[in-house]
């Protein structure tokens, strides 16, 4: 008889593990995970992380938009629109975007990593200490890749239908923005400032988004395509003479301090017609060299693009 009551004691406390396990598997919290694949290869992340490391702004951005907390980022890369992760001693300083600090990123004990280009080169050390996914934007397909992207990160921290319904609200202001700058036949060049030298940018660039999704035409169509632009001088400018000169000065995010403006605007700029026109227009470096390919950023990109051309 004692026999058989601890036989059914055991087969009890086996279909209650059982059951308890199942639960488990149900509700997320143990052995769900979600595999991905992305640029750099292919991962499996738990579901609904609670440690994410992040590197890439843009995805930052959208993690914010999106109310999940994140356990550090790179806080000397931060810019002003989300500087509360900064200020936050909850969050680590994990080091900067070009140079991970492994051993604060190991302390941290993260069940995910999100880089983009800038730490692509990093990307096997950090697989070997979490799940690291690439999420950065693709240049010449910005808005499919910034889609793809927002999606994925919706869907790994369990918050899908948020992300679509932010996606949603950028589509729509983008096709009235579109509509707005449809007729505009005027032509502009992009160039980033750094301490008195110039680089452009065109279609299909790190700036292409004013040519390739707002459709802004360019004045030049033949500029080298290149993470850090085509070196150009001031006669290129003049030559060019655009009738928007997009500029976008890095000294005030890399060194805290403005260019020069009488540097950056020198007598051959002031020979353009986007000088003589009032169209040197400067672009928040915050926005456009920081961050870029994040929820936030591109609001900000065609708020600020709309509100220039007017």
């Amino acid at each position: 008889m004692n026999k058989l009551i601890k036989n059914i004691s055991c087969i009890i406390l086996l279909a209650v593990a059982a059951s308890c396990n199942s639960s488990k598997k149900n509700d997320g919290t143990a052995t769900d995970s979600i595999t991905v694949e992305h640029k750099l290869g292919k991962a499996q992340v738990v579901a609904s992380p609670s440690h994410i490391v992040v590197f890439d702004i843009g995805a930052l951005e959208t993690l914010d938009q999106l109310g999940i907390p994140v356990a550090g980022v790179p806080k000397d890369n931060i810019p002003d629109h989300l500087i509360k992760y900064k200020n936050d001693e909850a969050v680590a300083n994990v080091g900067s975007v070009k140079e991970p600090n492994y051993e604060k990123i190991n302390a941290l004990n993260p069940d995910l990593i999100l880089i983009s280009s800038r730490q692509e080169k990093f990307y096997d050390e950090l697989n070997k200490i979490a799940p690291t996914v690439f999420v950065g934007v693709d240049d010449k397909d910005y808005m499919s890749s910034f889609r793809k992207n927002t999606l994925l990160i919706g869907q790994l921290v369990g918050k899908e239908a948020e992300a679509k319904s932010k996606l949603d609200a950028i589509d729509e202001k983008l096709k009235t923005a579109q509509g707005q700058l449809k007729g505009d036949n005027h032509k502009a060049l992009i160039i980033l400032h750094n301490n008195g030298r110039f680089s452009a940018y065109g279609k299909g660039s790190r700036f292409g988004f004013i040519h390739d999704v707002l459709g802004v035409k360019p004045a030049q169509e033949q500029l080298e395509v290149a993470i850090h632009g085509q070196k150009i001088s001031n006669e290129f400018i003049a030559e060019t003479n655009p009738d928007y000169l997009f500029i976008i000065d890095r000294n005030a995010v890399v060194a805290g301090k403005a260019g020069n403006k009488s540097e950056i605007e020198n007598k051959l700029i002031q020979q353009t017609n986007a000088y003589k026109n009032g169209k040197l227009i400067y672009l928040n470096p915050q926005i456009w060299y920081l961050s870029g390919g994040g929820i936030t950023s591109t609001d900000m990109m065609i708020d600020e693009i709309i509100k220039a051309l007017k």
